[in-house]
């Protein structure tokens, strides 16, 4: 709401004689123990009115009362000037915002943004922790995109490696020719079977090695299996057919797999990106680096660039065999994104496990003068836990994704159907909103917490009805759309009534949805979903409180069901559009 910016700068010119330009005037919600919608701190501006604090938040407080009919009062707390809007600003605040078409629809900004999430090992299915990225990762996208961004979905598959060759050779040995066809499991779910199967293959030939007096680390490096997948990683690097075809056999059950567990989880990509095609990329940098003097070779031909001025360390960007690190790969694709798409901002879904290795390559790419490195955002994320502990993959405790979404599902139906809410659903509608209820209480669990925390998910407590969680939303959804559709509401061919006087649910109700747009752009300004989810759930409450203390479909006054069927129509929209930004579907009914 632009107004109180423009009438605070008219103020400022007619009380001061001081020119404060709209856009420099914050303002803030007032908070909930003080009388007022909107808050302005006054103290940035008393140099400029050569007033104290008080007298100056008094000053403009009384030009806007007496200037502007849309305020209908103020109180000054200290330095903070609180402003009471009149009910008929918030009226037409809903009639020509909230019940606009383009209701928070922000035009393209003319700006490009890649966001790359999921980045799955072709070892092993997904897990809890991927949940965590995919979801974190789409609905990033998807708020930048609704803030007017063009934005690229990426993922880059890290498909090669020694700890590919383990699950093929593993698969080699002890398979007998398995297949996801002949085993009945998922291709993602072999492969990391066999990922296992490895690890405790190696483990007995190390204690073997270590039983005839070798140390454990002369036996991790000697012990037979470890030897033989170096040796296959090293055809693959050579090329050797039988190799290729065994790796690309494997990886293709495994994407087969990664496939069905996006599709339940709702999330999708534009652009994927394989290690196998960029492992090389980024020598060509290293030559550049070299040259500019940015990077320095020692006497084994390694090159290092030197960051202890920035306080970090020396670090490594190629052997001195002339074979490339991790950073190495990774200049190369930050490069090849750059150059493909042109992007503005390039921002990277991962685990903070990766902090120190993002801003040693944000910096080198800073310092080869690469002018688009500006735009790069490592949004890091804090891990996920179970209340039974951690998870490791190598020794298959992981939390997979796939059972995960599966005891959600199951959770959903136990609790769906304990509270009778699904008597007259037929057999598919049930199955439809099990599934919907049990991705809404985990995304939206996941979701709800800042990115950068730790969390502690307990799938039994994310499906409640009541409190913070998706299903409360979910089931409010339906409320709403039950109401509408007992009236037989048709928003297309309605025109309402403004009532002279709002009752307090329905100011607040106006109130919280005239946030929304404010909160989409601080959302998607700070990658940061928790604050869509967190503002979902106030509306839902407010609807709520709303529902609980007024008559809608038998109030007598048919205006005034109008009116109140048009607030409920635009709540359950922007619950709905909100809750689409988090990747999360809303049932009609319940």
């Amino acid at each position: 709401m632009i107004f109180l910016a423009q009438a605070i700068s008219q103020a400022f010119k007619a009380s001061f004689e001081i020119d404060i330009e709209p856009s420099q005037i914050t303002l803030e919600q007032t908070k909930k123990e003080f009388e007022g919608h909107q808050t302005l701190v006054v103290f940035p501006f008393v140099r400029q009115t050569k007033k104290s604090p008080e007298q100056t938040a008094q000053i403009l407080g009384e030009y806007l009362k007496e200037n502007y009919k849309e305020i209908e009062s103020f109180n000054v707390i200290k330095g903070f000037l609180n402003i009471v809007y009149s009910d008929a600003f918030w009226l037409n605040v809903f009639q020509t915002e909230i019940s606009a078409d383009d209701f928070a629809q922000m035009p393209f900004n003319g700006e490009k943004v890649m966001v790359e999430y999921s980045s799955p090992n072709t070892n092993k299915p997904l897990h809890l922790g991927h949940i965590r990225n995919n979801l974190l990762g789409f609905s990033v996208a998807e708020l930048l995109k609704a803030s007017g961004y063009q934005v690229i979905k990426a993922n880059l598959v890290n498909d090669r490696g020694i700890h590919i060759c383990k699950s093929m050779l593993a698969w080699q040995k002890f398979g007998n020719g398995e297949t996801p066809e002949s085993s009945g499991l998922k291709g993602d779910h072999l492969v990391g079977k066999y990922y296992v199967i490895f690890d405790k293959e190696y483990k007995k030939e190390i204690e073997g090695l270590k039983a005839q007096g070798k140390t454990e680390e002369e036996a991790k490096k000697e012990a037979p299996l470890i030897k033989e997948a170096q040796a296959m990683l090293l055809k693959w690097e050579q090329g050797d057919q039988e190799v290729i075809q065994l790796w690309k056999t494997m990886n293709s059950w495994v994407y087969a797999g990664f496939e069905e567990t996006y599709k339940e989880l709702g999330v999708n990509f534009d652009k994927f990106y394989y290690e196998s095609d960029t492992y090389l990329l980024g020598k060509d940098i290293v030559e550049e680096g070299l040259a500019k003097g940015v990077f320095f070779k020692k006497e084994d031909n390694s090159v290092w660039i030197d960051l202890t001025e920035d306080g970090l360390d020396e670090k490594l960007v190629r052997r001195g065999d002339g074979t490339s690190v991790y950073i190495t790969q990774d200049l190369g694709t930050a490069q090849l994104k750059y150059d493909e798409f042109g992007v503005d901002r390039s921002i990277y879904v991962v685990g903070n496990e990766q902090d120190y290795h993002f801003k040693v390559l944000f910096l080198i790419l800073k310092k080869l003068g690469k002018t688009w490195a500006d735009g790069l955002y490592h949004l890091s994320y804090g891990m996920v836990d179970l209340p039974s502990g951690k998870m490791k993959s190598r020794e298959g405790t992981v939390v997979d994704a796939d059972d995960l979404i599966e005891e959600m599902r199951v959770t959903a139906k136990e609790k769906t159907e304990a509270l009778g809410k699904v008597d007259h659903f037929d057999d598919e509608e049930k199955e439809k909103l099990y599934h919907m209820i049990g991705m809404g209480a985990l995304k939206y669990f996941l979701l709800k917490v800042e990115p950068k925390k730790r969390l502690l998910f307990d799938p039994k407590e994310s499906i409640d009805f009541q409190g913070n969680t998706g299903p409360f939303i979910q089931y409010s959804h339906a409320r709403i759309k039950s109401v509408l559709n007992k009236a037989g509401y048709d928003n297309q061919n309605i025109s309402t009534v403004n009532p002279e006087k709002l009752q307090e649910t329905e100011l607040e109700l106006i109130q919280v949805l005239s946030r929304y747009p404010s909160v989409l752009n601080a959302a998607a300004r700070d990658f940061n979903p928790g604050a869509i989810a967190n503002y979902t759930y106030d509306l839902a409450k407010a609807y709520n409180k709303f529902y609980q203390s007024e008559t809608i479909l038998k109030v007598e006054d048919a205006d005034l069901k109008t009116f109140r069927l048009k607030l409920s129509y635009h709540t359950a929209d922007t619950i709905r559009k909100a809750m689409a930004l988090l990747g999360i579907e809303v049932p009609e009914r319940m």
